[in-house]
């Protein structure tokens, strides 16, 4: 899954745009996803994470 946080989980929601004249599209909901390198069990590994997990402390990043 592309568009998926590795720790998480978070992925696109589905969603309607609703303009003024009340028009309705479809459209989608993506995290705001990161490349980062953490740290694993196993060693270091990259992987994409959502920034609330970032910002949370739920990943420690690996500085070389």
């Amino acid at each position: 899954m592309a568009q998926c946080c590795a720790v998480c989980g978070k992925s696109p929601v589905a969603g309607r745009k609703v303009s003024h004249a009340n028009n309705v599209s479809l459209r989608q909901f993506k995290p705001n996803l990161r490349p980062v390198r953490a740290a694993t069990p196993g060693g270091s590994r990259r992987m994409k994470v959502c920034t609330r997990c970032i910002r949370s402390g739920k990943v420690t990043k690996v500085v070389r």
